[in-house]
C-alpha cells in the first residue's frame, strides 16, 4: 500500500466501523420532491462553500464500506453554507463538471465521518471526476432538491469552483458551538469527537477544514496545535485582542472539525492556524489560513 493510501486509510478507518446506512446514498436520481424553498430568506443563502479535489483513484478498499465499490475511485468533500437535511440527500443532487466540459461519473454520496452534532454541512462525493494531470474536476453544483436541516433552504442551483488536488486544506468557515444542535443519530454515536472540559470553558468555536486533517505523521492534532490556533476576540468595551484556545476538541473522529474551546466570553471574531501542520489524505500540506466566525443563527 502506497503512503497516500495508508494515510487515506487512517482518515476513514474510525467512520467506517460506525457507517451508518443513513448517513450515505447511492441514488443517481433526485428523490426528493420540489419542497418550493428558496435559496435565500431571513439573511441566509444557501450556497456552496467549498469543494475539495481530496483524492484521485485513491480511496481504499475500506471505502467500500461508506459506499459499496467506492475503492479505486475519487473522493471529493463538499461543504454547504448551512447544515442539511440528510433525508433530501441523493448521490444524483450533484454534478461534476471537468476543465473540459465533460460530466463526472457520481458513484455515492455520504455525510461519514463529520456526523456530530451541529457537523451535517460537509458531504464526501465518490466517484470519477476527473484526472488531476490532465481533466481534473473544475465544478461541483447542485442540481437536485436538497434542503438546510430545518427545511428553509433549497441548495438546488448552487455552484462552486473545485479546488485542485495538489491544493492543501484551508479553513472554509469558523462558527459559535450552539448547545441546541440536535444529534441525528447519523454516526450511530461511535465518531463522535472528544468535548471541550467540564470546567473553564466559557464557549466553543467550531473551525471547518475543506477536508479531514492530520499531523505528517498520521496522528491527531494535540497541545501543540493548540498553541498555533489563535482566535481574535472582541471585548465589550470593542477592543480587539489575540487568544490560544484553551483546549482543542473533537478529535479521534477523523473528520474536517476542530473545536476551540474558549475560556473568555469576549465575541470571536476570526481563527487563523500557521502554514505547513496539518496534511489532507492526499498528503498535501495546509497553507497559512484565516477565517471570520460566523454570527450564530438558527440550525
Amino acid at each position: 500500500m502506497s503512503a497516500r493510501s495508508r494515510s487515506a486509510t487512517v482518515f476513514i478507518a474510525l467512520a467506517l466501523a460506525a457507517c451508518s446506512p443513513e448517513a450515505s446514498n447511492l441514488e443517481l436520481v433526485d428523490t426528493t420532491s420540489d419542497p418550493g424553498l428558496p435559496r435565500e430568506t431571513n439573511g441566509q443563502r444557501a450556497e456552496l462553500l467549498s469543494a475539495f479535489f481530496g483524492l484521485d483513484n485513491e480511496l481504499p478498499l475500506l471505502a467500500n464500506r461508506i459506499c459499496r465499490g467506492g475503492n479505486g475511485l475519487d473522493g471529493m468533500p463538499v461543504i454547504f453554507s448551512t447544515e442539511i437535511d440528510h433525508s433530501t440527500l441523493q448521490a444524483g443532487d450533484f454534478k461534476v463538471t471537468t476543465r473540459s466540459g465533460r460530466l463526472g461519473t457520481m458513484h455515492c454520496v455520504s455525510l461519514l465521518p463529520a456526523t456530530d452534532p451541529g457537523e451535517l454541512r460537509t458531504a464526501l462525493l465518490i466517484g470519477e471526476f476527473g484526472n488531476a494531470s490532465d481533466d481534473p474536476p473544475a465544478t461541483v453544483e447542485i442540481v437536485g432538491h436538497l434542503t438546510s436541516i430545518d427545511q428553509s433552504l433549497d441548495f438546488k442551483g448552487a455552484t462552486i469552483e473545485v479546488t485542485p488536488l495538489d491544493e492543501g486544506p484551508a479553513l472554509v468557515m469558523a462558527e459559535l458551538v450552539s448547545d441546541d444542535a440536535e444529534d441525528m443519530g447519523l454516526g450511530l454515536s461511535q465518531t463522535s469527537g472528544s468535548p471541550c472540559p467540564a470546567s473553564g470553558v466559557a464557549q466553543a468555536v467550531r473551525a471547518i477544514w475543506a477536508g479531514g486533517v492530520r499531523l505528517e505523521n498520521g496522528d491527531e492534532p494535540g497541545d501543540a496545535e493548540r498553541e498555533l490556533y489563535k482566535v481574535t476576540v472582541q471585548t465589550p468595551d470593542g477592543r480587539e485582542r489575540e487568544i490560544t484556545p484553551y483546549a482543542l476538541a473533537d478529535l479521534g473522529d477523523n473528520d474536517n472539525n476542530h473545536v476551540l474551546c474558549l475560556d473568555t466570553a469576549d465575541h470571536p471574531i476570526s481563527v487563523s492556524f500557521p502554514a505547513s501542520i496539518l496534511i489532507d489524505p492526499n498528503n498535501d500540506l495546509n497553507p497559512a489560513t484565516q477565517i471570520k466566525v460566523e454570527a450564530q443563527k438558527g440550525p
